[in-house]
């Protein structure tokens, strides 16, 4: 393949697009029949290795939350994702979009983001009825001495 082939590969494969790099774990959570089988696939394609359920006994670099608002509580969603990550991993939390069976409101995912201690960097379209949210972990704090 030539390299102008790989960078039409980047612009094309929406799991670039997120962020997603060769050799990383990305851990699934949430996974049903109406989750966005595309980008799952395309993510897959990226790290160059099947996601990981949520058996997984290690830690993840990445985890995808596939979430709806009949999931249960979303704040308690994303503290069990946290526990699932490396320190300063990312979670994408996939939330069907508005109209869509299952949306989840913008402002109870800033509101559970913040009372999970996650910071919400974008939310980007994933798919026909899909967006996702990018929320990190807090980095290490430094210590003062």
């Amino acid at each position: 393949m030539s390299a102008t082939a790989d960078h039409a590969e980047e612009r094309t494969n929406p799991a670039s697009k997120l962020g997603f790099e060769p050799g990383q774990v990305v851990q699934e959570i949430g996974y049903d029949d109406d989750v966005e089988q595309e980008l799952r696939e395309a993510i897959e394609a990226v790290i160059g290795q099947e996601l990981v359920d949520e058996d997984y006994d290690d830690v993840a670099d990445v985890v995808v939350l596939w979430f709806r608002d009949e999931d249960g509580d979303l704040t308690d969603a994303l503290v069990d994702a946290i526990g699932l990550i490396d320190e300063g991993g990312e979670i994408w939390l996939m939330t069907p979009k508005t109209g869509r069976d299952g949306y989840v409101e913008p402002s109870d995912i800033n509101e559970a983001a913040q009372t999970a201690g996650l910071t919400q960097a974008r939310s980007i379209s994933v798919g026909k009825d899909w967006s996702g949210s990018r929320l990190s972990t807090p980095k290490a704090a430094k210590t003062k001495r």
